[in-house]
């Protein structure tokens, strides 16, 4: 368990995670905004191009107009996470640095909502069978969170069971 000076430690890495991801997220996006028109490509090469198309929906473009839906359910989702984070008694530390990224993302495209009306994507990855979605650089902080984190975890899981199992013998 941590001790108070430890969490606030933690948690200060976090916040600087979570502010540096959305100061690089909305430089990016402004850059694409006001470089980019709307509905327009830039081809970067062969594979990637910089598409600038907005998000009026959710994941995926899912339910298009319903962004504020999304921008509510988004703010109820990192408050938890925030809470999750300050309140847990076993909070490992790369849950601080991983959380930060996922929260800086989300944190991210909630602002652009705001500022906007919608998200701004523009990474668009050609050439993949069956891929037709484009991105931004807070959906790509996200998964840089989730998926070391999901790693770590499952690796722990995996260390705990194997030494409980030992010592069981």
């Amino acid at each position: 368990m941590l001790g108070v000076s430890d969490k606030l430690k933690h948690m200060l890495l976090f916040a600087i995670i979570v502010l540096a991801v959305v100061l690089l997220s909305q430089a990016i996006g402004y850059w694409v905004n006001t470089t980019i028109p709307r509905n327009s490509t830039i081809e970067v090469n062969s594979i990637i191009h910089f598409t600038h198309v907005r998000n009026f929906g959710g994941v995926f473009g899912l339910a298009q107009g319903m962004g504020w839906l999304f921008a509510l359910i988004s703010v109820a989702l990192l408050l938890a996470v925030a809470a999750y984070l300050w309140l847990g008694k076993s909070v490992q530390r790369y849950e601080y640095i991983c959380l930060g990224f996922v929260v800086g993302g989300g944190a991210s495209n909630i602002l652009d909502r705001f500022l906007y009306g919608s998200v701004i994507d523009f990474i668009d990855i050609q050439h993949i069978p069956y891929w037709n979605y484009v991105f931004n650089t807070a959906d790509v902080m996200v998964h840089v969170g989730i998926w070391p984190m999901l790693a770590l975890s499952l690796m722990q899981d995996w260390r705990r069971d194997g030494r409980q199992s030992l010592s069981d013998r």
